[in-house]
């Protein structure tokens, strides 16, 4: 289809060279010679992009732009001008314009600017395609090698990198592509961490960065260097982050970026109780059987982090003003966000911030998101948009402003599952979809990593035969009783709790404002 064009300027005549050589490579022109012909040919007629001079008789440029937004507000228009003078180039950017060139222009010029407002869309996906496919072939030779821990987290960052990328082009094959070398890298990731968790944990190997270890090794030496915000937001992966990321970067300055690991079970109960306690879980329960509730235990299971993080801040001889907010729903935030004040006297303020929570009203997260993110692509955007709209966002900006530096981690990560595998246990088996614990679990042992004993992993034993048994990739656990119904009922959820790349390796950012 022919691109139409409309282009008006009060000495359009002497451009007659410029839309020949337009109309020599295919574009239909429309010169007119004044800014009210040209609104009432943008009213009439439909044109793919305009071209207006600033400076013409009657009514200016930036009046006949101003009018054409009002009717047509999705048209790409392009201001040419003589002037220089800043206020102008203000004028026609805040009012939304695709492109601004000085006069002289010559017809090069005028080709580059349809091609980057016409054509990016296309230009963009070929070029983004041939990137990958070239990055495809070097990881798809990284997954085929013995990798090490900063390569994993090397190789997941590309991934999401990639994914990010491929999510803003209109191609979907290579998308499909991009989904199956995930895939991979996820079931070679489960092996990575099979063959070398336990390993980590007992000493054998030394291990990655790992969130029990977190605060200790990380966040404790800052506070030598001033006061501190600690923002945890539940369930937050990596690609969520990036895609937050320019947010945050309005205020502060990326001072460290890091991709570190969580724990087994990737659950709250386990993970977050880690970061505060600067312990396993069975160190947790053995020192502190007050704060630790077992599977079976009624109640909230991560009740006491405020009790465990000041136990960690005792052990590492820090004696610091501090605080602890956990926020669960909207008015707890709002809440925090209106007595932001308060928290300005303390050397140390941690905010542990429900995300899931936010958004599905906490009873039922996997409903709410499986309605709203169908997807990868449309998970991040709901984070994005809750972000935005959030109370948090309010509380980043006054920390900002207070010139306080800032810390964002999380407990773990959280995977679209599509996978089911068979497990019977007792009925007091935990009801977790990506990882059971209990007696008597009966299972293939090739469809999860077990660990027998659970001391082993640094995990509760609750009695002589409990063990734990994980879900990788993209599976998640169903019981054999109404098989087909669960099945269907959480496929393509998101679920954590076993082993992934998204799961367990969690952004780590250190912030300073700007």
């Amino acid at each position: 289809m022919q691109i139409k064009i409309l282009w008006a300027d009060d000495e359009i005549d002497l451009l007659k060279p410029h839309i020949l050589f337009l109309e020599a490579k295919g574009y239909e022109v429309t010169p007119v010679n004044n800014g009210m012909t040209a609104v009432e040919k943008s009213e009439n007629e439909d044109f793919d992009i305009i071209f207006l001079d600033e400076n013409m008789p009657g009514i200016t440029g930036l009046e006949a732009l101003t009018k054409i937004k009002q009717n047509k507000p999705h048209v790409p228009v392009v201001m040419i001008t003589k002037s220089e003078e800043e206020y102008i180039m203000e004028e026609a950017i805040g009012s939304n314009i695709a492109d601004y060139l000085i006069k002289p222009v010559n017809p090069n010029q005028i080709l580059l600017s349809i091609k980057k407002s016409l054509d990016k869309t296309k230009l963009v996906t070929q070029k983004t395609n041939s990137s990958y496919q070239q990055e495809f072939r070097e990881l798809g030779m990284q997954l085929n090698s013995r990798l090490d821990i900063e390569e994993w987290s090397e190789v997941y960052e590309k991934l999401v990198y990639w994914e990010l990328r491929l999510n803003d082009i209109e191609d979907s094959g290579m998308k499909e592509i991009l989904e199956m070398q995930k895939k991979e890298a996820n079931t070679q990731f489960s092996k990575f961490i099979e063959n070398n968790y336990l390993d980590w944990l007992n000493g054998v190997e030394e291990g990655p960065q790992m969130i029990h270890d977190l605060f200790k090794r990380r966040i404790n030496p800052k506070l030598d260097e001033g006061d501190l915000f600690v923002i945890v937001i539940d369930n937050l992966r990596f690609d969520q982050w990036k895609m937050l990321q320019p947010i945050f970067a309005k205020y502060y300055t990326i001072q460290s970026e890091e991709i570190v690991y969580s724990i087994l079970p990737t659950a709250t109960q386990y993970a977050r109780n880690s970061f505060f306690a600067g312990m396993m879980p069975s160190e947790i329960a053995k020192k502190y059987p007050q704060y630790w509730r077992n599977e079976e235990d009624e109640g909230g299971k991560n009740m006491f982090e405020d009790e465990l993080l000041n136990e960690q801040l005792k052990s590492l001889n820090r004696q610091v003003k501090h605080s602890y907010n956990k926020i669960t729903n909207l008015a707890a935030g709002k809440k925090l966000a209106d007595n932001f004040s308060q928290l300005l006297t303390n050397e140390l303020n941690v905010i542990v911030y429900n995300f899931v929570d936010m958004l599905s009203h906490a009873r039922t997260e996997m409903e709410v998101i499986k309605e709203l993110a169908g997807d990868e692509s449309a998970y991040r955007s709901l984070t994005v948009s809750w972000f935005e709209h959030s109370p948090l966002h309010d509380i980043v900006k006054k920390i900002a402003a207070s010139g306080k530096r800032l810390v964002i981690t999380t407990d773990h990560g959280t995977v679209r599952v599509a996978n089911p595998v068979k497990i019977v246990g007792e009925k007091s088996t935990n009801t977790n979809l990506r990882y059971k614990t209990g007696r008597s679990l009966s299972y293939k042992d090739k469809d999860v990593f077990q660990i027998k004993d659970p001391l082993e992993g640094f995990l509760p034993k609750t009695s002589i035969n409990s063990e734990f048994v994980f879900a990788r990739d993209q599976d998640f656990f169903v019981y054999p009783n109404n098989y087909n119904h669960f099945v269907k009922y959480y496929n393509d959820t998101f679920q954590h709790g076993g082993i992934s790349l998204e799961e367990l390796l969690i952004p780590y950012i250190e912030l300073v404002p700007k």
